[in-house]
């Protein structure tokens, strides 16, 4: 006689008949106190307090150069708008994103191998890492529509079943963020509290959430909460910037109508040690491209 295998324990319930506030389970900083790595102590410490840290020019002006000239190549290839891995805006059709583009461009994955961004990645979650997803984001002017306020690990943990917060992702600026054209928006310290959202996922919601999010988005009143309890923190900043921000921060962008474009390189870092099991509120998995699995390999 057989018995099947143990599910894992779900640590933070959603999407289900009514929306749910749980506290944090896990740490923010997975490492221990005095690791050496690129972070300093204090900035790790603000990392840990506010769930992101921004990072002024972690690029120089001649790698800016090369990273945007190689996302407007991927954008611009017939080829690539083809595959299923570039997402398209659903009124212009024009490219809103392209997936896994560390394994679709050589030049994409040396900056995810380059230590300023692995090392971080590593001294924050406390182990070897592997990419849980890469995208580029082209947010173009005149009318490229933006990302709703959501937690992106509550997406993960329910679409892509990683168990546990420790994962980090780092948004690196291609051009100049300004306080007009659709920038990042992110609550300092919502990553303390999850938020358990209302309704159920329905098969292949990765479709129409990559374009628009629907499902996992949290109700206005838990939105109007957070926002009165933390604030919003609005990230401008100069091509070659960066921005670290932790899996639970509720955080969310504008449309983009000023004619001035911005666009970003999206890297999503794992523990090693957080291996994603079967979704926790979903029907499916989504693609690999979305959502790496086993056989995953650490970043180097």
């Amino acid at each position: 006689m057989t018995t099947a295998p143990e599910r894992t324990a779900d640590l933070y319930p959603t999407r289900g008949t009514s929306e749910v506030i749980t506290p944090r389970k896990d740490p923010v900083v997975w490492s221990r106190p005095g690791v050496e790595g690129p972070f300093a102590a204090a900035e790790l410490s603000d990392f840990d307090r506010d769930g992101f840290f921004a990072l002024p020019e972690l690029l120089t002006a001649d790698e800016v150069a090369v990273y945007r000239a190689e996302l407007d190549r991927l954008v611009g290839d017939p080829a690539m708008r083809a595959d299923p891995r570039s997402i398209v805006e659903p009124t212009s059709q024009a490219v809103r994103s392209v997936f896994e583009v560390h394994r679709i461009s050589e030049v994409f994955a040396e900056l995810v191998a380059d230590p300023r961004v692995v090392g971080r990645a590593r001294q924050i979650l406390g182990s070897d890492v592997y990419v849980h997803q890469s995208r580029i984001n082209v947010k173009p002017g005149f009318g490229a529509s933006g990302f709703y306020w959501h937690s992106d690990f509550e997406t993960w943990h329910a679409e892509d079943g990683l168990p546990h917060m420790r994962t980090v992702s780092v948004s690196i600026a291609l051009t100049e963020n300004y306080d007009t054209n659709g920038g990042l928006m992110i609550m300092p310290g919502s990553h303390r509290y999850f938020v358990g959202c209302e309704g159920a996922t329905p098969k292949d919601n990765y479709k129409k959430s990559l374009q628009m999010q629907d499902a996992g988005t949290p109700s206005d009143e838990a939105l109007t909460t957070m926002a009165d309890r933390h604030g919003i923190r609005l990230f401008t900043g100069r091509a070659g910037s960066a921005t670290w921000f932790d899996c639970n921060a509720m955080h969310g962008s504008g449309d983009n109508i000023t004619p001035y474009p911005r666009s970003n390189v999206f890297i999503v870092f794992n523990s090693v040690e957080n291996p994603a099991v079967e979704p926790f509120a979903a029907p499916v998995r989504r693609p690999e491209y979305i959502g790496a699995r086993a056989p995953f390999v650490p970043v180097k």
